[in-house]
């Protein structure tokens, strides 16, 4: 029954490009943050130590009941279901621990908003893929955020999930994408650093390795030269992570892309143009389907072997 797993990741893939993101009130990772919104406020009103503490336990509770039900789910499946419903139930709970389509769409519509109506709407756009202030934003600088915004989200919305799912199914994925939402939502500096300190550390930690698998189907080169260099580029983002995407990006499109203040990635690359944008999203979604087709393949292969 492990081909109902393989061919659940085709199922929910064709559905992320039918429909897109289901609406709030059907979505998990929107319940989640209903759950994770207000039990961060509280913890952040207490003191770092207990903050830290309630965070840990909080993101090892929920996670734990996480994965115990996805394992449990998939299982029961598997084994007590007909193929055919096995396979339904598992694309369509697959499908929201990934958004291809959704960040696809919202990069593209920022480009689009730039050459129709000019530096305030795509202003308006950008907004809703960045928490930073863009305000005084040129055109360049509207790129360079949204390329790095697409090169970096990759990672933590499609390809990570995905990779994890080859690794260990529905739990995998599921655990994944709660990790993600967590450090999303209380992984910050100032006054969610105690309570989100445990949750941006797991999600460094589960997105260390899917970092890398990003800058590899990103930037598919076998020169040992070129990796050091994008190594030296990844080193100058704070994160662990984030820097492996967008310096392969950055590097393959040989651009420059930056964050003012914070850090420049190959700074001898072009200024960001509209072919740029164009560009990135082609290669972002090539390597978005082999990231899919691989964990199908990798499925597959377990099927015949099971």
């Amino acid at each position: 029954m492990n081909w109902a797993i393989a061919l659940a990741l085709p199922l929910a893939w064709g559905l992320d490009a039918a429909f897109g993101e289901p609406r709030n009130r059907f979505h998990p990772v929107a319940w989640l943050g209903l759950l994770l919104g207000p039990m961060g406020h509280r913890f952040s009103t207490w003191s770092p130590a207990a903050a830290f503490v309630a965070g840990a336990i909080a993101w090892l509770v929920i996670a734990t009941a996480l994965g115990a039900a996805a394992w449990w789910v998939q299982l029961s499946l598997l084994n007590h279901s007909p193929g055919w419903v096995a396979l339904l139930l598992l694309g369509l709970l697959l499908k929201p621990c990934f958004a291809w389509r959704m960040l696809r769409d919202e990069v593209a519509a920022v480009e689009n908003a730039l050459m129709r109506g000019g530096l305030n709407p795509a202003r308006q756009r950008l907004s809703r893929l960045v928490s930073r202030d863009v305000n005084d934003f040129g055109d360049v600088q509207i790129r360079e955020t949204a390329i790095e915004t697409l090169a970096e989200n990759l990672n933590d919305s499609v390809i990570a999930p995905l990779a994890w799912f080859a690794v260990a199914g529905l739990p995998g994925a599921v655990v994944y994408r709660f990790a993600n939402t967590a450090d999303a939502m209380w992984g910050y500096r100032g006054r969610y650093e105690w309570a989100g300190k445990w949750a941006a550390r797991a999600d460094d930690l589960l997105s260390w390795w899917p970092a890398r698998l990003t800058a590899v189907l990103l930037w598919p080169t076998l020169v040992p030269a070129a990796w050091r260099a994008l190594r030296t580029e990844a080193a100058r983002t704070p994160s662990p992570n984030g820097g492996w995407a967008m310096g392969a990006m950055a590097m393959r499109l040989n651009v420059r892309l930056g964050k003012t203040g914070i850090y420049l990635l190959h700074p001898a690359g072009a200024v960001p143009g509209e072919s740029h944008v164009v560009q990135a999203l082609d290669v972002a979604g090539r390597a978005a389907v082999t990231a899919a087709a691989g964990a199908t393949l990798l499925w597959c292969a377990r099927s015949l072997w099971s």
